[in-house]
């Protein structure tokens, strides 16, 4: 967050230079706080939302329940309020602030391609994220990347419509050209935050799931169906694609973007779940 906060400031203090306006690194440095302060307290239910996921209660799907039910008990957790995307992709995420206020998703299509073994395998990933405070650094990042990327496009948008006081003198040429850069590589950073935390949290989340179920063949056989759904989830986000278990969209070409993936290789994955 600390990282965040700082490449944020950088970019507020750019857009004071260039629009030759002081008030706008002010507006930057609250605005920032505000921000961090939000994705605190929202970013779960601003997860949620951009993922169209509704809240269930036991009568909605029973099977589901005593599935989180029975394994929080054993991984010593609160239950976890449950929600459900209807989307025909299987995938599932964790999110929320602590363990107090956790939640786990699941798509419908999770729920229709994987046998009980899989599913508790799927769910005990979930729990181990909420049990090793994954969670709220996983859904803080959604709020502060999605943010990152909305004010860089705002500065390639005024730069397009030729907005901007540096325009007019003789720096003119050279600001435009450090604000192109920076508006490109700011989302960059931001994505290789994103990468550096989630990458290594799939991995020991997949090991504590396998600890929790004592039956590492059930995640790893959900994550071999998981991974060969080849279309993407009908709302994949940028932003939200880390809080999946597996990457929400296509497949397709994926040795290419496997470098910019936020997840590790599903066959890395299971690999290590069947120490081969």
């Amino acid at each position: 967050m600390s990282l965040f906060f700082v490449i944020i400031i950088g970019i507020g203090f750019f857009f004071s230079q260039y629009y030759g306006d002081p008030n706008i690194l002010y507006f930057f440095v609250i605005f920032s706080i505000l921000m961090n302060v939000t994705s605190y307290w929202y970013s779960d239910k601003i997860a949620l939302a951009l993922n169209k996921a509704h809240q269930i209660k036991k009568e909605n799907n029973p099977t589901l329940w005593n599935v989180v039910e029975n394994l929080s008990i054993t991984a010593g957790l609160p239950m976890p309020k449950l929600y459900i995307i209807d989307d025909s992709a299987p995938n599932a995420f964790a999110t929320g602030r602590n363990k107090e206020h956790a939640v786990v998703a699941v798509t419908t299509g999770l729920l229709q391609i994987l046998d009980k073994s899989e599913l508790e395998g799927v769910i005990a990933h979930e729990l181990s994220h909420i049990g090793n405070r994954d969670i709220l650094l996983s859904t803080v990042v959604v709020v502060l990347v999605g943010f990152i990327t909305i004010i860089t496009n705002m500065f390639l948008r005024s730069t397009f419509f030729g907005i901007g006081r540096s325009r007019d003198n003789h720096n003119g040429g050279v600001m435009v050209i450090i604000g192109i850069a920076l508006s490109i590589l700011a989302p960059i950073f931001a994505m290789l935050i994103q990468l550096a935390i989630s990458r290594k949290r799939e991995f020991l989340a997949d090991a504590s799931g396998s600890l929790l179920t004592r039956y590492p063949e059930g995640l790893a056989s959900a994550l071999q169906k998981i991974s060969q759904y080849s279309r993407s989830m009908m709302h994949a986000n940028t932003a939200t694609a880390h809080l999946f278990i597996v990457n929400p969209f296509s497949s397709v070409g994926k040795k290419v973007s496997n470098l910019f993936s936020t997840h590790p290789p599903v066959e890395e994955r299971i690999k290590a779940l069947l120490g081969k």
